[in-house]
């Protein structure tokens, strides 16, 4: 069986928390592995709408965030990339204060497609939304060969 490389966890961790989007929304990375990925944000108040509560677009891009990394170690291409082709989203409950944690779940990968769930849930586990995304591979991306990552996995 495959073990993810520390190293290469670490350098992907520092460069998805330091990325533009992420990084604008507080968005950090906590955990990653094969078939699943852990996202976290603080609330603050620029998540928030005029009533206080946090805007559907945190948790949609949360939610997004956590499918797109729950496949990422499924992929052994190391020079591939993937992009959200659907997001769909169900919002359960609303929040205003506290800790999101983001934990997204392999479904399937496929040749070409895969698809991953992600559940929002607040620090004392109240479920706040639930989300699915369908991702397509991307072979051959200049993106993943202009980063320089170690290798995925370890023997």
């Amino acid at each position: 069986m495959k073990k993810p490389n520390p190293d290469h966890i670490e350098k992907l961790c520092s460069i998805i928390n330091k990325s533009p989007y992420p990084s604008f929304l507080s968005i950090k990375m906590a955990d990653i592995g094969i078939g699943y990925s852990v996202t976290e944000v603080e609330i603050e108040q620029k998540h928030t709408q005029l009533r206080g509560i946090v805007h559907g677009g945190l948790f949609a891009s949360l939610i997004d965030i956590a499918t797109f990394w729950a496949v990422y170690y499924e992929i052994e291409d190391p020079y591939a990339w993937l992009t959200s082709v659907d997001l769909k989203l169900n919002y359960l409950a609303s929040e205003s204060s506290g800790k999101l944690i983001a934990k997204g779940r392999r479904i399937r990968v496929g040749k070409s497609l895969c698809y991953a769930d992600a559940e929002i849930r607040n620090e004392a586990g109240r479920l706040l939304t639930h989300g699915s995304s369908t991702l397509k591979i991307l072979r051959d991306s200049e993106l993943a060969k202009s980063i320089g990552f170690p290798a995925k996995f370890i023997d």
